[in-house]
């Protein structure tokens, strides 16, 4: 568990916005995923996704790193931001884009 612990870890440090989903971005596996992507898409932004159907170990590691029963999960700046109800709350309330604005401009 300790190297998909420090595969997880990589991942979200050397990206500044990764969204853990089930498929692609081109093509999402679930609903939820869906969403999130859409989401991201909509907003332009440079973003990347991990397709956790490829890797057991990290579809069932993301959820104990980040002590989040579901996936998808979404990163931005090293900080867990929370699944697709939350980012769907986020973004209709417009404070998605304000922590994602600030990501960017460093």
């Amino acid at each position: 568990m300790d190297k998909t612990h420090d595969l997880i870890e990589n991942l979200i440090q050397t990206n500044s916005i990764i969204l853990f989903i089930k498929g692609s971005r081109a093509l999402p596996q679930c609903g939820f995923s869906r969403t999130v992507v859409h989401i991201f898409d909509l907003m332009q932004i440079p973003y990347v996704t991990f397709n956790v159907l490829e890797n057991g170990d990290i579809r069932q590691g993301i959820k104990s790193y980040s002590n989040w029963p579901t996936i998808p999960q979404v990163y931005i700046d090293k900080e867990f931001i929370g699944g697709a109800d939350i980012i769907t709350t986020l973004y209709q309330e417009g404070k998605l884009q304000e922590k994602i604005e600030k990501v960017l401009a460093h």
